[in-house]
C-alpha cells in the first residue's frame, strides 16, 4: 500500500516492484529495478527515504528517517529480512544482514557488510569495504572477493525477482 501523509507522497519508479502488502508512507523515493518485499514498512512521514536502483528491501524491513533528515540508501544495496534501518546513509553495494539494526544517524560505507543481528550504534560509521558484526558492532575484517561474488549473485536474484513480480504479479487464492 502506498500512502500520502502531510502532503508527502511516494515516488516509485515504474520498473520497481513494491509488494501490495508493504507500506510505503510519505516522502519515499524508490529507484528502478528495486524489490520491496512483503511486510516491509518505509516511513517517510517526517523525514525522507531515497533508495537507489537495483536495491532489495526484503520482507519485514523497517526504514525510517529522523525528522527533516534523509535516509539515503545507495544502488544495489541489500537489506536483509527483518532489518531495522534508521541510518543517514548506506553506500552502494552494501549488505545489511537479517535482523540487523542501524541506529539513528549511522553510516554504512560502500561494499560494506553488516552481519545478521548486528547493532550499529547511534552515529556509528562503518567504513567502505568492511564487515561489521556483534552488539555493539565492531569491524571484524575487510570485505573480500568471495564476499563480493556471493553478494552480486544474491543482488541479481532480487533484481530478477522484482522483474518477475512486475511481469506476472501475485494473485490471491479465494478461501475455500
Amino acid at each position: 500500500m502506498r500512502y500520502e501523509f502531510d502532503g508527502r507522497k511516494p515516488n516509485i519508479h515504474p520498473e520497481a516492484y513494491v509488494s501490495p502488502i508493504a507500506h510505503v508512507i510519505g516522502d519515499v523515493t524508490i529507484g528502478a529495478g528495486c524489490y520491496v518485499g512483503h511486510g516491509a514498512i518505509l516511513r517517510g512521514d517526517y523525514g525522507s527515504i531515497a533508495i537507489g536502483a537495483g536495491s532489495a528491501v526484503e520482507e519485514g524491513v523497517i526504514i525510517h528517517a529522523a525528522p527533516e533528515h534523509l535516509c539515503a540508501i545507495g544502488n544495489s544495496v541489500t537489506l536483509g529480512h527483518g532489518a531495522v534501518v534508521h541510518a543517514n546513509r548506506i553506500g552502494d553495494f552494501a549488505v545489511i544482514g537479517m535482523g540487523a539494526v542501524l541506529s539513528i544517524w549511522s553510516e554504512i560505507g560502500e561494499w560494506s557488510i553488516v552481519a545478521e543481528g548486528a547493532i550499529v550504534k547511534l552515529r556509528q560509521v562503518i567504513a567502505d569495504g568492511m564487515v561489521a558484526a556483534g552488539n555493539p558492532s565492531t569491524i571484524i575484517r575487510p570485505v573480500n572477493d568471495n564476499d563480493r561474488m556471493m553478494w552480486n549473485y544474491g543482488k541479481q536474484l532480487y533484481v530478477d525477482l522484482a522483474k518477475k513480480y512486475l511481469e506476472i504479479g501475485m494473485h490471491p487464492i479465494p478461501e475455500p
